[in-house]
């Protein structure tokens, strides 16, 4: 009952929260990532049927908590901050350390063992037998000749990949605090949402706009995003007339004036220049050749079989 009326105390202090999971992590290294985000936010841990249930009881005074339920599985963590959370997310992030692959563990990404001249010795070459990886010897050592995937994410590390990848003094595997659900002020969201940035939410608007625009004008239908370009289309139509006719309006002035004070010198020995060079007369074309037409009805009886 304590931990629930902790939780309960921390939701309802802090705006905004960040579920995290902390696979594979140490008690040391867990020690260092509290003592990393002292002054910025709170790292609670707990059983997670002890979070549903609190959450659940809370239901009626707090029903927006309850879009965090499903995202409470696994070796889940809860980051409390009053800090907006794009802040909050770098300090998070870095938490991140190398670590060996493991026997048994479950792989958190792909990991390709390139091709390269190795320090191991000839005896070694039964490990990369094992895993069926084209080897030759050179210079007393194992080289291997191609690209190999040793480790694919999602699945766990056997116990030759383990020992290859420790022999060759490999760690390809990073672990930290991996962020997975966010909430903000009432609002839960996936974490991928962070990497969204607000030139990101100006272009998508802009790109939808001009969607919505475009097939406005195509439909000719009125919708605010075609009013500008209507206006402006109706405002060209208007202004060609002024220069072909007498009628003039206040906004066709001014660019009436320039028009008319604009130089003319330049553009004048062009012209002159093309009226010199008259083009040559073009080649008489033959007359068409009338297409001859049958009249044997058994050409046509193809049509109406």
């Amino acid at each position: 009952m304590e931990y629930m009326q902790k939780l309960i105390k921390m939701m309802e202090e802090y705006p905004r929260i960040v579920l995290v999971t902390c696979d594979n992590i140490g008690s040391t290294h867990m020690q260092r990532i509290r003592i990393s985000l002292r002054g910025r936010a709170v790292l609670l841990m707990g059983k997670n049927t002890l979070m549903r249930k609190a959450i659940k009881m809370s239901k009626d005074a707090h029903p927006e908590w309850q879009d965090l339920v499903p995202a409470i599985r696994g070796n889940v963590g809860l980051v409390f901050t009053h800090e907006p959370l794009p802040d909050i997310q770098p300090k998070l992030l870095e938490s991140r350390v190398p670590a060996a692959a493991k026997i048994g563990i479950v792989a958190p990404q792909d990991v390709v063992l390139p091709a390269q001249v190795t320090t191991l010795e000839p005896t070694k070459t039964n490990f990369f037998a094992a895993l069926d990886i084209a080897t030759k010897i050179t210079r007393g050592c194992v080289e291997i000749l191609n690209d190999v995937k040793l480790c694919t994410e999602g699945k766990k590390v056997g116990g030759s990949e383990a020992a290859l990848l420790q022999m060759l003094d490999m760690k390809p595997f990073t672990y930290g605090l991996r962020l997975t659900t966010c909430y903000d002020e009432g609002i839960a969201f996936d974490s991928k949402m962070l990497r969204v940035t607000r030139d990101d939410v100006y272009k998508a608007f802009a790109q939808g706009v001009g969607r919505v625009a475009g097939l406005s004008l195509a439909l000719s239908y009125p919708s605010l995003p075609a009013f500008p370009h209507v206006v402006g289309a109706g405002f060209r139509k208007c202004l060609a007339l002024t220069f072909v006719t007498s009628h003039t309006f206040k906004q066709a002035e001014g660019l009436k004036s320039a028009a008319a004070a604009a130089p003319v010198a330049v553009a004048a020995p062009v012209v002159a220049k093309v009226e010199d060079k008259k083009p040559a007369a073009a080649p008489a074309k033959p007359p068409p050749k009338k297409k001859e037409t049958s009249t044997d009805p058994e050409e046509f009886a193809d049509i109406f079989s």
